[in-house]
């Protein structure tokens, strides 16, 4: 019998999409908590008992095993849950795939996360207009060499990697979500484009979305 985790997130959080679509394809229910960045609740003392990082999503099992950090979580989902998988089986095409999740988990949103925007409005005084060239800066940089790897990789198929998703389109389904809250053009990425409206298709990700969340506002 599968555990029922408590999956500590915020509906908006690009990362807590990532792992609420994995839960979701692999059909594990789970209990929804919310924590709400802006209003600064996962810094309180009993979630940092949780998660010293103070960051989310955090997946907690009612063994005791408590995991972070979003692509650590979607690993662990499938070494335990195995099936569907989101990695290939096979060690060049695994490395591949995370090549291609990584791109996006690592050098996009480190850059992009709500933290490292509030720091450049309060001590640096950017305005909207910067924080939004900031953001579109960090995801034309990474999205332009993809969409290239996507275009010329016989590999790729309905979705980053084949016709059957992993944790690529996990992630870069994650991101272009969050790219429309800043109003990013991705007009000049039909690949990238395609892999998400077909991700769109899959009622896995369509649930995931913040707007399908109990604490969406």
């Amino acid at each position: 019998m599968i555990e029922k985790p408590i999956l500590y997130n915020y509906f908006r959080s690009s990362t807590s999409v990532r792992v609420r679509i994995a839960l979701n394809l692999k059909g594990i229910d789970y209990d929804y908590i919310a924590l709400h960045l802006r209003k600064e609740e996962h810094k309180k003392d009993d979630y940092l008992q949780i998660n010293p990082y103070g960051l989310l999503p955090t997946l907690k099992f009612p063994s005791g095993i408590i995991l972070n950090q979003s692509l650590a979580i979607l690993e662990y989902l499938d070494e335990v849950y195995p099936t569907p998988s989101i990695l290939p089986l096979n060690p060049i095409e695994k490395a591949k795939v995370r090549s291609m999740a990584y791109a996006i988990a690592l050098e996009i949103h480190p850059l992009n996360n709500l933290h490292v925007l509030n720091h450049l409005k309060d001590d640096f005084n950017a305005t909207e207009e910067k924080i939004k060239s900031w953001f579109s800066r960090w995801v034309h940089k990474a999205f332009e060499p993809l969409e290239k790897v996507l275009g010329r990789d016989h590999d790729t198929g309905a979705y980053c990697f084949g016709d059957t998703p992993t944790i690529a389109d996990i992630c870069l389904f994650s991101q272009v979500v969050n790219n429309t809250r800043f109003g990013i053009d991705l007009s000049k990425y039909p690949k990238i484009n395609s892999i998400y409206e077909n991700c769109l298709t899959i009622s896995s990700f369509q649930k995931a979305l913040p707007k399908n969340q109990p604490d969406a506002e």
